[in-house]
Parts: structure tokens; C-alpha cells; sequence
């Protein structure tokens, strides 16, 4: 069984410091060209494209995952077991698409700290079910629940499948806690959910300005805070090494899965996901208006760079030098740790181009506390 490390909470750094990007007197600036960009469609497409159908999806999932849950702690055997851990990559996966979307309720019920801390502390979990007594609405469990803590449940809790099914079988405490884990899950994202749906998608909508509290400029920023430090950083940069000097291989995303491991799909959805947003490209009602499509409108303003097609030939480059990593990065890292460097290299050219150009453009200053000075 792979060993987990004690970092806890590894994608938050104990060192941080203060990143300012504002707009030089060198810089295009759209409220001086008479920027005209209607920012109330680009944020429907937004809410409509891929907020809400994604969330309703990512429901779905967890709703399928619950059902197959409760067959499993109703009576536990092998079959039940597999057909859990399907549905258990089948949600992993959805949320994917709509992690990056931390605004309005989601950021108030810190829904991404409650569903995808890793890596997950064995020793608390079992701690937990151990004692029968723990609240897991608390910051200092964050690391204790999750899909992370799910997926050790179903799959790591013990060296064998038979095992596992025997632990749950003879012991109700850890029926309980599986059942906690999804349902805590279940309840936040119906409330997100239900939010959108309920009045929030019309204010959102209207907050149409150019404020630095207006729809946009927090998106962009939540947007881009999302992919620095969740997506390069969490997923790849921390178990490759880059901040840490050394690999820390306990670290990757999606540790204990197996045929198929779901690390590297994890984090291709991820990462699509992310480019689609930036292209307006909605799986579920086609194509609207984007970042990248704003970015060109600028461009036409003021004669400058073409930004949106060098953030998109980086994001393709990323996502071409992505599909060379093994699928089980705990091995990629374990034995060739250097493509998941390059990965992160590839990355980071993203996030330079999104922190100066991109927000130079759009006149949007950075409003997150920054962990390695990008």
C-alpha cells in the first residue's frame, strides 16, 4: 500500500507573499478605448454554458454515487464494492468541471476545502470512526473528508478487496463514516446548486460592471487562483517537487486508485475544462462569449498583441506535453519524475501569460494572496 505523508494540507504554503499586477501608463487600458465588450452576455453564456448545467451534472453524479454507496453499507460485498468505486471515478471526474466555479455559495460553504483536500489523513479517519465522534463541519477536518477520504475508504482501508468488504461487515462505524463522507458532499453541492438556480444567476448577471467586486473581475480572479494553485500547483507541482526541492509522491491526486488510476484523468479534465472555459466552449449549450473572445475585442481596440491566441497555443502546449505522463502519477513521479516538471514548465507559461497580459488587458488587478511570486 502506498504511504500517505503528514503534510496535511500541502497546497496551502507556510510562506506568502503579496502579488500586485496593475495596468503600466504602457499597458492597453479598455475603459480609455471606449470598451463596448456587453459583459452581461459573456456572463450568461458563463452561468448558463457552464455553471449551472455543470453543477446539475456533477449532481447527478454524486446522486448515483449515494445510491451506490447505500447498496454498498446495506449489505457489503465484491460486486458492490466495484460498482461503487465506478460511480465514486465517474463523480471524481465531474467535479472537475465545476471546482474551478468557487463564487457565491460555493465560496461561503468553502465547498472545494470540504470535497478535494489531499492527501487525505488516514490517521484522523481512522481516529474518527474509531471514537464515533467528529464534526466535519470544521477547517481542521477538511483533510479528513472529501473524495480524497472517500476513495482511501473504498479502496485503501485494507490490503485486499476482500478485506475491505470484511471491515465493513463487521464494523458499522465505517458504514457510518462513508455514509457522512457522501452525504456531506451531497448536501453542499444541492446548495450550490440551488443557489444558482434560486436568484443568484440573475444577480450575477447584472453585476455586469467593471468594479473590482463586478462578476467578472471576481470570476477571473477565482478563474485563475483555481488553476495556479489547484490545478499546476496541486496536482502537479507539489508531488513533482517544485516548491518542496524534492518529489513528494504521496501527494498526487487520486493516490490509492487503481485499474484505471485516475490521477492523470483527473487532472485532463481538469485541465480541459479549464481551456473550454477560456474559449466559451460549452458542452452543453456549444459556443458563446469567452475570455478569449474578449481579449480579441481589446486587441482591436488598441493594436495590441494578439493575447488570447498566445494563451491558447500555451494552454494546447500544456495539454500536448500533459498526454506524455504516465496515467498513474505516483509512478510518474516514483520513475521519471522530470515529465512532471516539464508538465509544470508547460503550465507556468499559462500562468504568466493569464497574471500580466491577460489581466493587464482587462484591467483587473489580482485580489488573492499569491504562494511562490508569480
Amino acid at each position: 500500500m502506498k504511504k500517505i505523508s503528514q503534510l496535511g494540507l500541502a497546497l496551502f504554503f507556510a510562506t506568502l507573499s503579496t502579488v500586485w499586477i496593475g495596468c503600466g501608463d504602457d499597458m492597453p487600458d479598455p475603459s480609455a478605448d471606449n470598451d463596448q465588450f456587453d459583459r452581461s452576455v459573456m456572463l450568461e453564456h458563463w452561468v448558463d454554458g457552464f455553471i449551472i448545467p455543470g453543477y446539475k451534472s456533477y449532481l447527478e453524479a454524486i446522486d448515483s454515487l449515494d445510491a451506490k454507496a447505500k447498496k454498498f453499507v446495506a449489505d457489503p460485498d465484491i460486486s458492490r464494492l466495484n460498482d461503487l468505486r465506478n460511480n465514486f471515478g465517474f463523480a471524481y471526474n465531474a467535479w472537475q468541471e465545476v471546482s474551478m466555479f468557487e463564487i457565491g455559495r460555493a465560496e461561503e460553504l468553502a465547498l472545494r476545502k470540504h470535497t478535494n483536500i489531499y492527501p487525505t489523513n488516514r490517521e484522523e479517519i481512522l481516529s474518527n470512526i474509531i471514537s464515533e465522534t467528529y464534526n466535519l463541519t470544521l477547517p481542521s477536518t477538511f483533510d479528513q473528508q472529501g473524495f480524497p477520504a472517500i476513495e482511501f475508504l473504498i479502496y485503501a482501508v485494507s490490503e485486499t478487496d476482500l478485506l475491505i468488504v470484511d471491515l465493513f461487515n463487521s464494523n458499522v462505524a465505517y458504514k457510518t463514516y462513508l455514509t457522512d463522507l457522501v452525504t456531506k458532499i451531497r448536501i453542499l453541492t444541492g446548495e450550490v446548486y440551488t443557489n444558482w438556480t434560486t436568484g443568484y444567476r440573475e444577480m450575477f448577471i447584472e453585476d455586469d460592471g467593471s468594479s473590482a467586486s463586478s462578476s467578472v473581475n471576481r470570476m477571473v480572479n477565482d478563474y485563475l487562483f483555481y488553476y495556479e494553485r489547484f490545478l499546476r500547483s496541486g496536482k502537479i507541482g507539489i508531488p513533482a517537487g517544485v516548491f518542496s526541492g524534492s518529489p513528494l509522491t504521496n501527494n498526487v491526486e487520486a493516490l490509492y486508485t487503481f485499474t484505471p488510476t485516475l490521477s492523470k484523468s483527473l487532472y485532463l479534465n481538469s485541465l480541459s475544462s479549464f481551456k473550454n472555459f477560456f474559449e466559451g466552449k460549452s458542452k452543453y449549450n456549444g459556443n458563446g462569449p469567452s475570455l478569449s473572445e474578449y481579449l480579441s475585442y481589446i486587441q482591436t481596440l488598441t493594436s495590441g498583441a494578439n493575447i488570447s491566441s498566445a494563451i491558447e497555443a500555451a494552454i494546447d502546449n500544456a495539454i500536448e506535453v500533459s498526454n506524455g505522463l504516465d496515467d498513474d502519477f505516483y509512478i510518474q513521479v516514483e520513475e521519471d519524475n522530470s515529465k512532471m516538471l516539464a508538465t509544470y514548465d508547460a503550465l507556468q507559461e499559462v500562468t504568466v501569460l493569464m497574471k500580466t497580459d491577460m489581466l493587464s488587458a482587462l484591467n483587473v488587478s489580482v485580489d488573492y494572496v499569491d504562494a511562490d511570486g508569480d
